[in-house]
């Protein structure tokens, strides 16, 4: 496997392979034009390498760079523990910040200046936290494992494996009591509560697919609903849809130091739990929250399409919607506000929770999270879009979202919210912690 320092070369020489690629075909105008001819030339080979070498790092290096950081705190010293726990809410703040810069300046900038320019900063920003990442080598805490250790699949494998063995024992191997079977037990009783507690944990995290599904709107329903709205400011001054989406991470921005600072020690005193909510509360409330984004966005969209009847401007699809921008802002804020709770929880929470040697395993479990919602979400629009539009009729996602029915479709992810909420709650109300610290 890759090295900790392995990862993020890999995604540093992504960008800078697609810095180059953009740098050529801004020198080369030709060379951006009709490749139907040549769909395997070169410049293409090259572009697509250097995204799928970016994707590939970055789902390397998410999980384990969290994790990575999780482990410079001792699990054993209290205020350490309590500062890993704040290190989560951090972690997400930072990625705010990110996505702001990116959304806002970084976008500015590739349309305004260049895309070379736009990738080669980027590329410059990497390759400067890698200096920064280095600088800091001789000050980590490594945790060696012995020459001899067993690789973590394998050892998860030969776990759950002993659970299904000791589940399907007979009773006459059970009313034997032979001293070889007593032994088996206690050797491999270590092995079978790790594995039953993954098994837990596969729960709770099918439980969260929904949150994945409704946050997979941030970034693509929302935006269209945005382009059809009144985006006026200042008399003719514009607000393009894309700039609503910073709604989400400006929230984040705002309500992280809130939560960690004013919300975290007010709820400690109440529940008497260190992190003020036990990991699970607070994906639970996180899960709460996604629901209302959702009741909220649909009802939003009914008023849309109810003010669009009202204009008779139906069968425009070009029209503006006489309803100001800020109907939109409730629904962003709730997603904001959720992440925050839901992501953050479930980022400590499977990596607390699994055993030491997989806890770049639970951080994969958490992204895959959003991941799973994003696919889920794309075959549940490609299905409904099939169905609705089969017989001449309207499809829910048609291009004229005056005729479309986002509202059905919002309505519909609520219920699923509901549906995956009371779930979660099921698993949760029965989970055991590995770490009494957590009850």
């Amino acid at each position: 496997g890759a090295s900790i320092s392995q990862i993020p070369f890999r995604s540093r020489l992504g960008y800078a392979m697609i810095t180059l690629a953009s740098v050529l075909t801004a020198q080369h105008p030709s060379l951006s034009g009709d490749t139907s001819s040549h769909p395997l030339s070169l410049r293409v080979v090259f572009f697509y390498t250097s995204l799928y070498l970016i994707a590939i790092a970055q789902g390397a290096d998410n999980p384990n760079a969290l994790a990575f950081a999780a482990d410079q705190f001792d699990s054993n010293h209290p205020r350490e523990c309590a500062a890993r726990s704040s290190l989560f809410n951090w972690w997400y703040f930072s990625l705010a910040v990110g996505i702001t810069i990116s959304v806002g300046v970084v976008g500015y900038i590739q349309e305004n200046l260049g895309w070379g320019i736009g990738f080669g900063m980027l590329c410059a920003i990497m390759l400067g936290a890698l200096v920064v990442f280095f600088l800091g080598t001789p000050t980590y805490r490594l945790y060696a494992h012995s020459p001899g250790a067993e690789n973590p699949f394998a050892l998860l494998a030969r776990s759950l494996a002993a659970l299904a063995q000791h589940d399907n024992a007979t009773s006459s191997s059970l009313l034997g009591y032979k001293k070889e079977y007593q032994v088996e037990q206690k050797e491999d009783a270590v092995k079978k509560e790790e594995a039953h507690g993954v098994v837990r944990l596969l729960a709770i995290w099918a439980a969260c697919l929904a949150y994945g599904v409704v946050f997979a709107q941030f970034m693509t329903l929302f935006n269209k609903q945005a382009r059809t709205l009144d985006r006026r400011i200042f008399g003719s001054l514009e607000l393009p849809p894309a700039a609503l989406q910073m709604l989400g991470p400006a929230t984040t921005l705002l309500f992280v130091p809130i939560y960690d600072r004013l919300l975290v020690p007010m709820l400690r005193r109440v529940t008497g739990t260190p992190s003020g909510l036990t990991l699970l509360q607070r994906v639970g409330t996180g899960m709460t929250l996604t629901l209302a984004t959702m009741l909220v966005a649909a009802l939003v969209e009914t008023r849309r399409l109810e003010t669009a009847r009202e204009h008779g401007l139906v069968d425009n699809a070009d029209a503006t919607v006489p309803m100001c921008w800020a109907w939109l802002v409730p629904q962003y804020v709730l997603i904001g506000v959720a992440g925050v709770f839901a992501e953050v929880g479930m980022q400590e929470f499977f990596y607390d929770q699994m055993p030491s040697e997989l806890r770049s395993l639970g951080m994969a479990l958490y992204y895959s999270v959003i991941g799973m919602g994003n696919f889920i979400s794309g075959a549940l629009i490609s299905l409904i879009d099939r169905i609705t539009s089969s017989g001449g009729g309207d499809s829910w996602f048609a291009d004229n979202l005056n005729r479309a029915h986002l509202d059905y479709f919002y309505w519909l992810l609520a219920g699923l919210s509901a549906t995956e909420l009371a779930l979660f709650l099921r698993c949760a109300s029965t989970y055991v912690y590995s770490h009494k610290r957590l009850r």
